[in-house]
């Protein structure tokens, strides 16, 4: 089961909450590192479709981070 959005990544007094920036950016790499397809592409576009998914979902919340305008 994931975490919920903003709940620190470590079990430790001092863990930093995690964006919805990196805590996508987590999911993926997790994936990616697991999954045979994923791992034997240098692209994260080029790998299987739940990586490609996950790496969208990535790219979605990146673009969301932004939105703000530079604010």
């Amino acid at each position: 089961m994931g975490r919920a959005l903003g709940e620190p990544l470590g079990d430790g007094p001092m863990s930093i909450p995690q964006t919805p920036t990196t805590r996508t950016y987590r999911e993926w790499f997790e994936h990616a590192r697991k999954c045979e397809e994923c791992k034997c592409v240098t692209k994260a576009n080029d790998g299987c479709e739940k990586g490609r998914e996950l790496w969208g979902i990535y790219r979605l919340a990146c673009v969301g981070t932004n939105a703000g305008g530079g604010k």
